[in-house]
C-alpha cells in the first residue's frame, strides 16, 4: 500500500455499482423493501407544513419517487450509485459522499434505500447537508442494525468455527442520531420500524436480496463464494426456525432519518440555565 493511498475502503464501490446494475433488469419483481422504505419517504414529507422548489433524491431504481415529488410541483434531479439505475431515470451516477452538486443547490433531499451501504456515512452525511439550501430538509431511509436475524444466524450456524461476513454491517438508530448530529444538521431525529417477510426458504430470500441490490458489498476478502454444502447447511438451519405452516418469519430492520440544513430562523434550543420550572415541577405537573 502507498503512502497516499489511505485506509482500507469497507464497501467497494465498484462491486455497489455493479450490484446494482445486475440487480437494475429484474428489480421490479422484488421491489417490494423499496416500495415500503419510499412509502413512509413520502407519508413523512407529506408531514412538513411547507412547500419545496427543487430536490434531489439518492437511489432511484426506477422513476417512482421522481413522479411523486413532480406531481407535488418540485424539480428533480435524480442520483444513484449503479449507471444502469441513472440511466433509466436520466440520472447521475455518483456515490453519495462525492455528490457532484454545488452547495446550496437543493432545499429537498431523499435517500432512498442506499446509505447503509455508503463507504463513508459520516462524510455522506456532510455532503448532503452542503447541497441543501439553508434550512432545507433531509429525509432518508435504509436498512438497519438488526436486520436479517434468522439468515446471520443460518451462516454463522452452517460455517461453525469459520463465520465470513456474508451481511455487511449497518447502522443503528442511536449511531444515527450522533451522526446526524456530528454532520452538522439541525433537529435531527433517526427512529426504526420492523417490516416482517414470510418465507417458504432461504433460497427465496437470497434471490430477493440479489435483485433488489440487498447483498453484501464489503471490500473485505469473503474467501471465495459460499459452497453448495454451506448453503444447504444454512438452508436446514433456516428451515428449522419456521412456523408450523413452513416459513420462516424474516426482518428487515427500517432506519429513518431526518435532519435540516441550520438557518437563522430555525427555532434555537434554550439557553441552558434558562428554566423558570424545575424538571421534577414539570413532570409532577403532568401527573
Amino acid at each position: 500500500m502507498t503512502e497516499d493511498s489511505g485506509p482500507p475502503l469497507l464497501f467497494d464501490p465498484r462491486r455497489r455499482a455493479a450490484a446494482r446494475d445486475k440487480a437494475h433488469a429484474r428489480f421490479a419483481g422484488h421491489d417490494f423493501l423499496y416500495r415500503f422504505m419510499l412509502d413512509g419517504l413520502l407519508e413523512r414529507l407529506d408531514d412538513v407544513k411547507r412547500g419545496f422548489a427543487r430536490a434531489l433524491i439518492i437511489g432511484c431504481p426506477d422513476d417512482s419517487a421522481r413522479d411523486a415529488l413532480v406531481a407535488k410541483g418540485i424539480e428533480v434531479t435524480c442520483l444513484d450509485p449503479g449507471a444502469r439505475n441513472a440511466a433509466a431515470v436520466n440520472g447521475i451516477q455518483a456515490e453519495e459522499d462525492a455528490l457532484p452538486f454545488s452547495p446550496n443547490s437543493f432545499d429537498l433531499v431523499l435517500g432512498c434505500g442506499t446509505l447503509d451501504s455508503v463507504n463513508d456515512l459520516p462524510g455522506a452525511l456532510i455532503v448532503i447537508r452542503n447541497v441543501l439550501k439553508p434550512d432545507g430538509l433531509f429525509l432518508g431511509v435504509c436498512l438497519g442494525a438488526g436486520s436479517l436475524p434468522r439468515l446471520r444466524q443460518a451462516l454463522l450456524s452452517a460455517e461453525g468455527d469459520s463465520p465470513r461476513p456474508h451481511i455487511h454491517p449497518q447502522t443503528d438508530v442511536r449511531a444515527m442520531g450522533d451522526l446526524l448530529s456530528r454532520a452538522g444538521f439541525a433537529m435531527p431525529v433517526a427512529d426504526s420500524e420492523a417490516l416482517t417477510v414470510r418465507y417458504s426458504s432461504m433460497l427465496r430470500l437470497m434471490h430477493d436480496l440479489r435483485y433488489m441490490a440487498a447483498g453484501n458489498v464489503m471490500s473485505a476478502d469473503r474467501r471465495g463464494p459460499l459452497t453448495r454444502t454451506i448453503v444447504a447447511r444454512a438452508a436446514a438451519y433456516f428451515a428449522d426456525a419456521a412456523d408450523p405452516d413452513g416459513k420462516t418469519a424474516e426482518m428487515f430492520s427500517i432506519l429513518h432519518m431526518s435532519g435540516w440544513k441550520p438557518d437563522a430562523s430555525q427555532p434555537a434550543p434554550a439557553r441552558r440555565g434558562s428554566a423558570t420550572v424545575s424538571l421534577a415541577q414539570a413532570l409532577k405537573s403532568r401527573g
